[in-house]
């Protein structure tokens, strides 16, 4: 655990070192600051709830996850740093999950700067708290989720831009599992959104605490960060 914690915090460093960091948070802030002027100050829905926040927060993970994780493994082989890496007394497993904890603390850190929003929103009524911690609960679970499939992605190649790309790509597909299940309809529409990124965040938001919703997001999290060990096994016996 002291090895992953060590790479964990040289990881951190290097975000708050990156300007690409700086410019995905930006990024962030201004985009859900957006669509919260829209759809809360503009619209000025009936009720006040939460869920007007995070669906649209959700979808700028899309863009900003593959920028915060595409460097996480691609610059260890762009730097040359990799060998010194792979050989060192961390084992592979230790070197990704100190990784992807590292990532695991920068997505707390989405989900805690979009917390500002039902805090303004709590000054024009009563939020429904169950609704608003489990919809926030979707959103961290997502996140986990991305960050993991945008590790993976990193790990694929020694070039930033590619890894940022794959990882869009990736994400996206799996992020319009649903809208693809509804072209062919039926049995396979169910079969096919039960992998989809989004599916499982509607009963969340319902502020319906389902396990296997939870356990969907802990899964994929899992498999991927799996994947990535597997890739790095693979290039350390090359």
């Amino acid at each position: 655990m002291r090895r992953v914690w060590a790479i964990c915090s040289k990881e951190l460093q290097m975000y708050f070192y990156s300007p690409v960091a700086y410019v995905a948070f930006a990024f962030y802030i201004v985009l859900s600051s957006f669509f919260f002027y829209v759809n809360f100050v503009v619209g000025q829905p009936p009720i006040v709830d939460a869920r007007y926040v995070v669906g649209n927060t959700t979808f700028i993970y899309l863009f900003i996850i593959p920028l915060l994780t595409m460097r996480l493994v691609a610059d260890e082989f762009r730097q040359g740093t990799d060998e010194l890496l792979l050989t060192s007394p961390a084992g592979i497993s230790e070197i990704v999950l100190g990784k992807y904890l590292s990532a695991f603390i920068v997505q707390i850190g989405l989900v805690a700067v979009s917390l500002i929003y039902p805090l303004i929103m709590s000054a024009f009524g009563e939020l429904d708290k169950p609704i608003l911690w489990l919809s926030y609960l979707s959103m961290f679970l997502l996140g986990c989720a991305m960050m993991a499939i945008g590790l993976f992605a990193s790990s694929l190649t020694n070039n930033q831009m590619v890894a940022g790309i794959a990882g869009f790509v990736i994400l996206l597909l799996l992020w319009l599992l649903d809208w693809l299940g509804d072209a062919f309809g039926g049995k396979l529409k169910d079969w096919i959104g039960q992998f989809s990124l989004t599916s499982h965040m509607a009963n969340l938001q319902k502020g319906v605490l389902h396990g296997g919703d939870i356990v969907f997001y802990i899964t994929l999290a899992a498999m991927f960060i799996v994947l990535s060990i597997q890739v790095l096994e693979r290039k350390r016996w090359r």
